[in-house]
């Protein structure tokens, strides 16, 4: 069975607005008001929590205090979890692609670095946890993304077999997870890297969610 999994920040959701307020809401209860912009910090809220709270540490002058961006974290959680869908959107046409591959047979599934509740929470909130036949989140195993053990789990769970699968991604973590299972990826170049995923050399760059359905019956030919 042919399996196609997603990831979720910056793929199938713009989820950046969202993270970064929750970043300045920690920010500003230390007293420093709002360290991040919307838009220019977009890439760096994608890449999580920890690479925010670092970026603003960097801002502070305060470059390799991992000590005050553990003790932020869980505080930038409960902050995210209280907003977590004010900015969010899905990306246009990500759910129509979902649906036309699940109607053609494949398998569908999200593996994410989000922590498994807020990822189901969120899937929740947008109205889509109902299209994916397995969800992975970052704590959902030992391990996380770019480990390939979370990509290979979700496929399993969604009933696919890791052999013939596929990962739709935004990053150099989606890229490295493939590559460590050993399976194609897709990186899209809407999201705030824009073109510089080409320099990963995926299997295939999509623009636009409507290119995905052919492009994985390309890379993972007929079941």
């Amino acid at each position: 069975m042919r399996t196609v999994v997603f990831d979720l920040d910056g793929t199938l959701a713009d989820t950046s607005g969202d993270l970064i307020a929750a970043a300045n809401a920690c920010f500003r209860g230390m007293g420093e008001g709002d360290l991040l912009d919307p838009v220019a910090d977009a890439g760096t809220a994608l890449r999580g929590g920890k690479a925010m709270l670092t970026l603003g540490m960097e801002r502070l002058g305060r470059a390799g205090d991992m000590a005050e961006v553990e003790r932020q974290y869980p505080l930038l959680l409960e902050a995210y979890a209280g907003a977590i869908d004010t900015h969010t959107t899905l990306y246009p046409g990500a759910m129509e692609a979902v649906a036309l591959l699940a109607d053609s047979g494949y398998r569908v599934a999200i593996c994410t670095n989000k922590p498994e509740r807020l990822a189901a929470m969120l899937l929740d909130r947008l109205g889509v946890s109902g299209a994916f036949g397995a969800m992975i989140g970052a704590d959902t195993l030992p391990v996380r993304k770019p480990d390939p053990e979370p990509l290979r789990e979700a496929v399993r769970r969604a009933g696919g077999v890791p052999e013939r699968a596929l990962l739709v991604g935004d990053t150099v973590t989606d890229r490295e997870t493939s590559r460590a299972a050993g399976v194609p990826s897709v990186l899209v170049t809407f999201g705030p890297t824009g073109m510089s995923v080409a320099e990963l050399e995926p299997e295939a760059l999509i623009g636009h969610f409507d290119e995905l359905p052919g492009v994985c019956d390309r890379l993972l030919g007929p079941e």
